[in-house]
């Protein structure tokens, strides 16, 4: 490699953090140093225990890691639990009045959900895709715009026991196809439209687009009105969401399923080849998912937590729609692009909403200092206390 695009690449620089920040962290250095001796020393253990402590299990486990048909390790596999169960209805006792998502549209619309709120969202959806017969099992593609209802549309999936796969509303027609096919999708969650930099991301024409070319396996379409955009409905096909979900109950019985039993497929950009379908499973994804919220970003109960990224990747998974909702934490969400109408629309968003966390991309931050200084220095930022980004191989599944 050439010298001088070596010495761009290789940083060496170490950035401690302040004292007082370490002072006050919740994980501090001694213990990681202990658990990360509980966890050599006996690795079943210490996963065994954290299970037990942090997941509210339906049926408890009784084997920890199942390695007979190794490297295809099954953990916790004759518990019983359900995800969307420990994401919201452990919360509804104590703190169903707590914030669970603060939006903001690109259009500078709020909407504010408590956890009770979310709970009752959820349980309607999650009605109205067994008044489908959508069940434990099926496949639901999920293409929207980052939308309270994306949430509530992956909730509802794990909480009925449907295996969900989303599409990153940026796709094309052609790539929500493929998706569809492979995962032998039964219904797609969409909306009318999305919001990005200004203009309308037809969501529904796409979908359109690609069930006519293909999809023979898709029998329902849940359409979200987002932007009011005129669009075409297919009869027996296609439901509005508010129309589904307006005669469903507000509760909606959890489906336990197995600790092994998928959770959601994810499919890789298709850059290098076709798109690969990751799965993961229920149990050990959510108890990495919550630890690695509370661990890694340090969190307390009165932080307002925000990750840029879309419920279309892996990173929107974990820190959006799971991560966060299972520690009982406060969310962000943000339809838009960062640089709408201009580029201080991020530091406006963290200073109205008093963010406290917040974790983006090497992206957004390699622009953010092309753009230079002038924007953050235009706000109060003094809310933030913790600032997270993320090596680019682990956004990309």
């Amino acid at each position: 490699m050439n010298k001088n695009i070596e010495s761009v690449l290789t940083e060496s620089r170490v950035f401690a953090p302040p004292p007082a920040f370490v002072a006050q962290a919740r994980l501090k250095a001694q213990d990681l140093e202990a658990l990360h001796r509980r966890a050599a020393a006996d690795p079943q253990k210490f996963w065994a225990d954290l299970a037990r402590t942090e997941i509210a299990w339906h049926k408890p486990f009784t084997v920890t890691l199942d390695d007979s048909a190794a490297p295809n390790f099954r953990w916790f596999t004759d518990g019983e639990l359900n995800v969307s169960y420990d994401c919201l209805d452990v919360h509804l006792e104590r703190n169903a009045d707590r914030l669970a998502i603060l939006f903001e549209g690109e259009p500078g619309d709020v909407r504010k959900l408590t956890y009770r709120e979310l709970h009752a969202e959820v349980c309607r959806f999650a009605n109205a895709l067994k008044a489908r017969g959508i069940g434990r099992g099926d496949r639901v593609v999920i293409y929207m715009p980052l939308v309270p209802e994306a949430v509530v549309a992956m909730q509802a999936c794990a909480r009925i026991g449907a295996i969900h796969s989303v599409v990153f509303g940026g796709f094309s027609a052609l790539s929500l196809k493929e998706r569809i096919e492979d995962a032998g999708a039964r219904c797609v969650i969409t909306a009318d439209g999305g919001r990005r930099g200004g203009n309308i991301v037809e969501l529904k024409a796409a979908t359109d687009k690609a069930l006519a070319e293909g999809c023979a396996s898709v029998d329902t379409v849940y359409v979200l009105r987002r932007t009011g955009t005129a669009i075409p409905m297919k009869c027996g096909r296609d439901l509005w969401w508010h129309e589904a979900v307006a005669a469903q109950a507000d509760v909606c019985e959890p489906e336990w399923v197995d600790a092994e039993h998928p959770l959601f497929l994810l499919y890789t950009s298709g850059s290098t080849g076709r798109p690969k379908g990751i799965q993961h499973a229920s149990a050990g994804y959510l108890l990495g998912a919550k630890l690695t919220t509370r661990w890694v970003f340090d969190l307390r109960r009165d932080d307002v937590f925000w990750c840029t990224a879309d419920v279309g990747w892996i990173t929107g998974h974990s820190y959006v729609a799971y991560g966060p909702l299972a520690a009982g934490a406060t969310l962000v969400m943000y339809e838009g692009a960062p640089t709408y109408p201009d580029g201080g629309r991020f530091w406006r968003i963290c200073e109205q909403h008093g963010v406290t966390v917040f974790y983006t991309a090497p992206t957004a931050i390699r622009a953010f200092m092309r753009w230079g200084t002038e924007w953050p220095a235009a706000h109060d930022l003094g809310s933030l206390r913790l600032l997270g980004s993320v090596d680019r191989k682990s956004t990309r599944l």
